[in-house]
């Protein structure tokens, strides 16, 4: 079952959505480079060789990548220098970057249920101490698990106006 849309939304055909949360974070995030570098950065990677090895891309689509993300506030760059060499960056997340951590992770366990086959994936993420398997999914603010069916998409400030046109 799908979600459901309620108030001014519940006539699809009245309203359009061009400014779509989704559509713009694809656009600011969606691409397999942009992914591939988040995954590292939550890995652990900082430095830029580091990124270009452990996601086995090209320094020039790194280093965009890396531009794009500093410059939309995922990362920050703090300077390091190693003795006799020049000073460099590293690629730090930012809040804005640490809150992207279910989408990636999501990522992760879908692609170990679906793509992985029988026995999943070759990384499970499992709470540190217990060894908990940790899952990704939708919950309330409270707590509560639930599905598509169990949801709603309600319009939000100006979007919640009925006179919207």
């Amino acid at each position: 079952m799908p979600l459901s849309f309620e108030g001014v939304l519940a006539d699809r055909t009245t309203w359009r959505l061009d400014n779509c949360s989704i559509g713009r974070s694809m656009e600011t995030i969606g691409t397999r480079s942009a992914m591939l570098i988040l995954r590292e950065a939550f890995y652990g990677t900082t430095r830029f060789d580091d990124f270009v090895r452990r996601t086995k891309i090209g320094d020039a689509i790194v280093a965009a990548r890396l531009k794009d993300l500093t410059d939309i506030g995922v990362f920050t760059k703090q300077p390091y220098r190693e003795p006799g060499k020049r000073t460099r960056y590293e690629y730090l997340l930012t809040e804005k970057g640490r809150d992207l951590f279910p989408a990636v992770f999501a990522l992760m366990q879908w692609g170990n249920k679906y793509l992985q086959g029988e026995d999943g994936g070759p990384l499970r993420l499992v709470q540190r101490g217990t060894g908990e398997p940790v899952v990704i999914g939708p919950r309330t603010v409270s707590g509560r698990d639930v599905g598509p069916e169990d949801l709603a998409i309600v319009a939000h400030g100006d979007w919640a106006d009925p006179q919207r046109g």
